[in-house]
């Protein structure tokens, strides 16, 4: 709050200074900030505006990373490596991926604009456009979050949301400038977040219709019990209410179950953060078999393993070299007759193999995995 009383005055002192610059001059107009700098203080400027510039880059590659790590715990994008950079701040992360993606937009940005006044388009309409969004967003906020009564919000957002209709709007002019380029881009990033989310509900309908509900497979095998096999088994499943892929294609093909079997299913909160007494939720269901459900906020990297730790206070007590991760991996096939149309199967083919493996996402220690697998058209 202190940085904020002192930047904004001088943020709005400079925005006027320019505006003020513009009125008395009109020809200042091809470049306000520089013509209202003295002589003297050009060097100086220069370097102070390149350290704010590079000081801005960091934060837009952290706040990539943030934003990123959220969207994949929401379920928006595909699981991807992330990877934790302190010991002690758990929001300290780097995205290999997104990183990659960076570097190659600034070149490309390089290549087709080629200066920085050719930018000026784009960044016009970015900015108004983040400022659209964000006071839509806001919306939400203040009805759900704060629960102000309809006419103080429509009286406190309307008149923001005029103004930034009035400036998106007039930018939109330069769509042939260079406009072009940030909505260009936010649709793809909506067309990749839209498939993405719409392949999962649909491969996750497909998956409960081909499925046995778990209480009925847990009673064909107190009729008909198989072999038991020592040690625990932890099946992870998306849908806790139906067998998992994973289970079917151990009792069909092996034959077998383990002692102890827990259905396991990691949940993203609404929340920033979940505190660690309601990290973990177990209900049993028999003596072989029990639910258990590991709960993130969309700013925490899950850790499996070490959730599980949490669960010894409950009575859930194993070893992790005697335990076994049982995952089901669904090898798609593209239908053009179902789901989505036949370009937005393949792309979200394309995205679920390029996702980052659940070894990897969840921490759990590669040498007590098995996957079993399965073709799904989707």
């Amino acid at each position: 709050m202190g940085w904020l009383a002192f930047v904004l005055p001088c943020l709005t002192l400079n925005y006027l200074g320019q505006g003020a610059l513009i009125l008395d001059n009109p020809g200042a107009s091809e470049n306000p900030f520089w013509n209202m700098v003295p002589q003297v203080a050009y060097w100086p400027m220069l370097i102070l505006a390149t350290a704010a510039t590079v000081i801005a880059s960091q934060a837009v590659i952290t706040g990539a990373f943030s934003v990123t790590q959220q969207a994949v715990q929401l379920g928006l994008l595909p699981r991807i490596d992330i990877r934790n950079t302190s010991e002690t701040q758990a929001g300290q992360i780097f995205v290999p991926a997104v990183n990659s993606f960076l570097m190659i937009g600034v070149l490309v940005l390089l290549v087709v604009f080629q200066s920085s006044h050719n930018l000026t388009a784009a960044y016009g309409v970015a900015v108004t456009g983040t400022m659209l969004v964000n006071t839509l967003m806001a919306y939400f906020v203040i009805t759900k979050g704060w629960k102000w009564p309809m006419w103080a919000v429509a009286g406190t957002l309307i008149p923001f949301a005029f103004i930034d209709s009035v400036f998106l709007t007039s930018n939109l002019l330069k769509i042939p400038d260079g406009a072009w380029m940030p909505l260009v881009l936010g649709a793809a990033l909506v067309v990749i977040m839209w498939t993405w989310v719409r392949g999962t509900q649909i491969l996750t309908a497909k998956t409960r219709k081909d499925s046995l509900p778990l209480t009925d497979l847990i009673e064909m095998l107190q009729a008909r019990p198989p072999h038991r096999a020592p040690g625990t088994a932890i099946f992870l499943t998306s849908d806790p209410e139906v067998a998992p892929v994973a289970l079917m294609h151990n009792l069909k093909h092996n034959k077998v179950l383990h002692e102890k079997n827990v259905i396991l299913t990691v949940r993203t909160a609404e929340r920033p953060r979940v505190p660690e007494r309601e990290r973990v939720r177990m209900e049993p269901i028999n003596d072989d078999f029990k639910k258990l459900t590991i709960s993130y906020g969309f700013m925490e990297t899950p850790n499996v393993p070490r959730a599980l730790g949490l669960c010894r206070k409950q009575g859930l007590k194993f070893d992790i070299m005697s335990t076994s991760f049982f995952l089901g991996r669904r090898s798609l096939i593209p239908s053009a007759r179902q789901g989505m149309p036949l370009w937005q199967d393949k792309l979200f083919i394309f995205l679920m193999r390029n996702a980052a493996n659940p070894t990897d996402f969840f921490h759990i220690p590669p040498g007590r995995v098995v996957e079993l697998g399965a073709q799904v058209a989707v």
